[in-house]
């Protein structure tokens, strides 16, 4: 697979933004391979999505940031440029459930879309074995009422020690701090067992039994202070019917999260995900 650059912006909405773009990329022989952009009106804000075949610039890849800032700086962008050649490093956080992790290892080991596990992280034992046969560190931080604060700054050490570019709560069924929450804003995602903003909180498919629902869903999620209400990456439903008990809602509702959550991580991992106050917009 060839090489590429993906810059993502968002910024004021103004004329030129995607000239300026498509100039800076031209005028070094650049080759843009995938562009995309949309405007949110209620927001006045521009979003842009470039790939460019590295190799095809007329300068080193790694120069990249430093030619482009005075571009992003006349448009006030808010932007990263991110390089195929390193993906992106992702801790898994897991409690007892084993039905995402699982899921996101056998990809790992396939590199059905491409990211590092450097470590996972659980407040329990049930999944070492699992893990270090993969070659992947695992560290066990228990987490009790008493413990809870010391365990959260214990997290952040490791998070920080693996160079982590993002963290997935793989069903880990801890509600993270505030202070974690805000210190790794816009880089940790989780995959929540119902279509929000219906039935947050605990135990949703019980929720959703109680008021006879006929469609069931999860949603994957940026994690905020604010539990279960961080900007929606990606959703999917799966329809049951009156016979289904909440034990059998579970048991459904276990594959659509585990591709809910894949497809969230991978549209993050991508750069496909670009925050627009509590929403996104997402660049297929």
């Amino acid at each position: 697979m060839d090489r590429t650059l993906t810059l993502s912006f968002s910024c004021p909405d103004a004329s030129g933004i995607v000239a300026a773009v498509a100039s800076f990329v031209a005028q070094h022989q650049g080759w843009i391979t995938e562009a995309s952009q949309h405007t949110e009106t209620e927001l006045g804000r521009f979003f842009m999505r470039v790939e460019i075949r590295a190799e095809s610039l007329d300068f080193p890849a790694e120069e990249f940031a430093a030619r482009f800032a005075p571009v992003a700086a006349r448009f006030g962008m808010d932007w990263k440029v991110s390089d195929s050649a390193q993906p992106r490093r992702v801790v898994l956080l897991c409690s007892k459930q084993e039905h995402c992790l699982y899921d996101l290892l056998a990809r790992h080991v396939a590199q059905d879309f491409p990211f590092v596990v450097p470590c996972v992280i659980s407040n329990h034992e049930n999944h070492r074995k699992v893990v270090e046969a993969h070659g992947i560190p695992f560290h066990f931080v228990p987490v009790t009422p008493e413990t809870k604060q010391a365990a959260y700054r214990k997290m952040e050490q490791l998070f920080r020690e693996a160079q982590a570019d993002l963290i997935v709560l793989a069903r880990y069924m801890q509600v993270l701090d505030e202070q974690m929450c805000r210190d790794f804003a816009g880089k940790i995602i989780n995959i929540h067992h119902s279509f929000l903003p219906s039935f947050a909180g605990a135990k949703p498919y019980h929720q959703a039994h109680r008021r006879g629902v006929k469609l069931i869903g999860a949603t994957c999620h940026f994690v905020t202070p604010d539990l279960d209400e961080g900007p929606i990456v990606e959703q999917d439903v799966i329809r049951i019917d009156h016979s289904d008990t909440p034990e059998d809602m579970a048991h459904l509702g276990k594959d659509i999260e585990k591709v809910v959550l894949a497809r969230g991580l991978r549209a993050v991992v991508e750069d496909r995900v670009l925050l627009a106050g509590n929403k996104t917009v997402i660049f297929r």
